[in-house]
């Protein structure tokens, strides 16, 4: 699982162009999302949500999406699961969920360099916690930075229970072991034409 330097150095790049890309490209959509949020929920409640999630190397870094939930989805304060037809999940945010336009502040977290385009998805250290008791070699996902996209995201459907985890841990660590430019080009347009 080492990476040399050169291909830090060239994942880097392909990170700031695809997230400098599809911001020139998804900004209008950007506007109209935030707006669409902001006419639903009414003044004063925020259009983007903040969570920790697990980065490389298993450091905390804060997570930057459009809200999609109700303000008190998880007001007890204990982490869930969110699954595909999720009850907290607000009438704006179905649609941007489904169009995965959700998503689309996490390219800050790719410019900022916590993240990256690619890589396994990054989960809330609370589950990771729990995965990696219960699933072998869990946390080797974590040699490579979290990413917005991902092997496991084209290749397995929404995951939202333990069993889902594993079988998606498959593809992430196939990832982690072969990346390369032309396999990150290749999940690059795989996402572009599955959005």
């Amino acid at each position: 699982f080492r990476v040399s330097p050169l291909r830090t150095a060239s994942k880097r790049v392909f990170d700031i162009f695809a997230a400098v890309l599809i911001l020139m490209l998804a900004w209008p959509l950007m506007l109209l999302t935030a707006l669409a949020i902001r006419l639903e929920s009414g003044p004063g409640q925020p259009i983007l949500y903040f969570q920790n999630r697990v980065g490389e190397r298993g450091r905390i870094f804060r997570l930057v999406k459009f809200r999609s939930m109700r303000t008190d989805a998880e007001g007890d304060g204990v982490a869930r699961w969110a699954s595909a037809d999720d009850a907290r999940v607000t009438r704006v945010g179905r649609v941007i969920r489904k169009l995965r336009l959700d998503e689309l502040p996490q390219l800050w977290n790719v410019l900022c360099g916590t993240m990256s385009f690619i890589g396994p998805r990054p989960e809330r250290p609370e589950f990771v916690a729990a995965l990696a008791k219960e699933i072998p070699y869990y946390t080797l996902r974590h040699c490579v930075k979290p990413g917005l996209t991902g092997w496991a995201q084209l290749r397995y459907p929404y995951g939202s229970s333990a069993e889902d985890a594993a079988e998606k841990l498959t593809f992430d660590l196939f990832y982690v072991k072969n990346h390369n430019l032309r396999f990150d080009t290749l999940i690059f347009l795989q996402t572009v034409e599955v959005v």
